[in-house]
């Protein structure tokens, strides 16, 4: 009958335990870790069936766990705060410890929060976004791209009978709970230098600031088409902003989202806003709708199409603050409607639907 190994040892750690008191020590500890040992052995070699299906479910299960991850119910609203937390995360800010705000003061505090920036910053984009109409002619007229003539004012068109549909790309909604879809297409045409919007509202464009400069006001466009970074960094400026101030992320993101668009939710992204001021008024304040150009394009935008895109009374339904400077183009017919009647564009598209 063959020996087994258990059975060996157990044979040399009792003849151990023979030659004195010492080794008879060492053989008690020696047999105590052996038989464990082997009792562990005779389990894995009795379940060993058992085992190797636990094991195979267990790497299953990693290797799963490794190609997994998260299904959110808005795809687009996780992706945008993970790209504005890293953004954030790249200017090294710290969300702690927060600082006690003076609740007394807060209501001044904001309305100075909601216009003021960095100011370096500011005057480097006033030199660069800011365009007057001369310049876009000039520009036009060195690319003769166009004809030279400044386009016959659209109100004067004929307008007799139009039907509305939300499909029209004039109407596209794009706000906080409509995020630009990903498959939605433009061409962008250029302004002036960097400067762009969409191509098929430059005409009526170049038609209202020409009515406004023969009325007197010198209009000055300030930010036309916004790339997806760029309105990242807008945003998440603002947030730092606001917590460099005390705030928490949570409560800097909310009032962010009051003063600029959460990215993927502007209209500047599509090239269809622009921010529009006068050589006179050059910043993008509410006061601006109290000026005489502020006034004259609140009543002659929708003859060219465009609309005050976010006018005041109405924050409770576009959740943005009164911008008197802010015009988004929706063509003549859908203008001259949503002007006349006060409407905001949420409004206009529930009713038409």
């Amino acid at each position: 009958m063959k020996t087994t190994m258990e059975e060996v040892v157990r044979y040399y750690l009792l003849k151990m335990g023979k030659k004195g008191p010492v080794r008879r020590r060492i053989a008690i500890i020696g047999m105590y870790f052996c038989v464990s040992l082997f009792h562990f052995a005779h389990y894995i070699r009795d379940n060993r069936k058992r085992l190797a299906m636990v094991m195979m479910s267990l790497v299953i299960f990693i290797a799963y766990a490794s190609f997994s991850f998260p299904i959110f119910p808005d795809g687009e609203e996780h992706k945008q705060n993970e790209r504005l937390t890293a953004l954030i995360s790249d200017e090294s800010v710290s969300l702690a410890p927060e600082a006690e705000v003076d609740l007394e003061g807060l209501e001044d505090w904001e309305e100075e929060l909601l216009f003021e920036e960095d100011e370096a910053a500011l005057l480097q984009e006033d030199e660069e976004d800011q365009i007057v109409l001369e310049d876009i002619l000039t520009y036009r007229r060195e690319q003769e791209e166009r004809q030279d003539a400044v386009p016959e004012s659209v109100g004067e068109q004929d307008r007799e009978v139009f039907s509305f549909s939300s499909d029209d790309w004039r109407l596209i909604l794009v706000n906080k709970q409509h995020p630009i879809p990903e498959d939605y297409d433009f061409t962008l045409a250029t302004i002036k230098g960097s400067q762009q919007c969409d191509e098929r509202i430059i005409d009526d464009l170049l038609a209202m600031m020409q009515a406004a400069k023969e009325a007197g006001f010198n209009l000055l466009i300030k930010s036309p088409y916004r790339s997806d970074t760029r309105q990242e960094w807008l945003f998440a400026r603002k947030i730092r902003l606001y917590m460099g101030k005390g705030m928490s992320y949570m409560d800097a993101f909310k009032l962010s989202s009051q003063v600029v668009m959460v990215p993927d939710s502007s209209e500047h992204q599509i090239g269809l806003s622009l921010d529009i001021v006068c050589d006179t008024y050059g910043t993008l304040t509410q006061g601006f709708g109290e000026t005489g150009a502020g006034i004259w394009l609140e009543e002659h935008c929708a003859e060219f199409g465009f609309i005050v895109r976010y006018p005041k009374g109405k924050e409770y339904i576009t959740s943005v603050e009164y911008e008197p400077w802010h015009f988004r183009y929706v063509g003549v017919e859908a203008a001259t409607v949503i002007m006349e009647q006060e409407l905001t564009l949420e409004e206009f598209l529930e009713e038409i639907d």
